[in-house]
This record gives C-alpha cells, structure tokens and sequence, in this order.
C-alpha cells in the first residue's frame, strides 16, 4: 500500500498542478510564461508541481472577477430589458423621429411627382401622349 501511495501522490500532484496551471490566465502567471510553467511541471515530476502551487500563481482573486457569474455579481445593472433603459428608449424615439420625417419627404416628393405627371397627361393631346409607330 504504502509503496502504491509513493507513485500515486507524485502523480496525482503533477496532475493537479498541470489543469491548474492550464485553467489559470496568463496574466495571473508570475515569474515565466505559462508555457514555461507547463513544462517545468511536466519534466521535473514532484519540484515542478510544488514550485508552481507555491510561486507560479498568483494567489489572490481578481478585482472584477474571472468567470461569468463572477463579473455579472461584481457588475449589476440598473436595468434588465433594453424596454426598461430610458437611453435606449430616448435612442428609438430620436431614430423615429428621424424615419418619420423621411417618410414625409418622400411622401411630399411622391406627391409633387405625381402632380406633374398629371399636368404633363392634362396638357398633352392625344396625339402627343400615344406611343409611337413603328
């Protein structure tokens, strides 16, 4: 049993150490890049793995939080739906303003063209506004 325990604690170690070194960013890595840190745990079997839990990491937990769930406690927001933020609200009011007086210059410009195509066929004689032969 005992002679078991004295491959299995290196091993599960070295495991240990390995994933939390993949699992940690590399900003968080001190003294050598994270490559560099795979490596020396992977070569040097029981040093490796404790140099890396004792100085490779640091140990104190980020000030906005490193997962999802972590940043969104760290960061609440005033609203949940963009139909509760009034920024948002006032932006599509202003973007319907602006539609609503492009639609009315169309409008206006379609009206106007349509007066003048009436003017141009109430003008013209029926010779004139019969298409030609050929």
């Amino acid at each position: 049993m005992f002679r078991a325990l004295i491959y299995l604690l290196p091993l599960a170690l070295t495991i240990y150490a390995f994933i939390d070194c993949l699992n940690t960013p590399e900003d968080e890595a001190k003294h050598l890049p994270k490559i560099a840190w795979v490596f020396i745990i992977l070569l040097f079997w029981i040093v490796g793995p404790l140099v890396w839990l004792g100085a490779g990491k640091m140990r104190h937990a980020p000030a906005g939080g490193r997962t999802p769930s972590e940043w969104h406690r760290n960061h609440r927001h005033e609203w949940v739906a963009p139909d509760d933020n009034p920024e948002f609200l006032k932006a599509l009011k202003e973007e319907n303003k602006k539609d609503e007086s492009l639609l009315k210059d169309w409008e206006a410009d379609l009206r106007r063209r349509e007066e003048e195509l009436k003017r141009r066929e109430s003008g013209a004689g029926p010779e004139e506004s019969a298409p030609p032969a050929s």
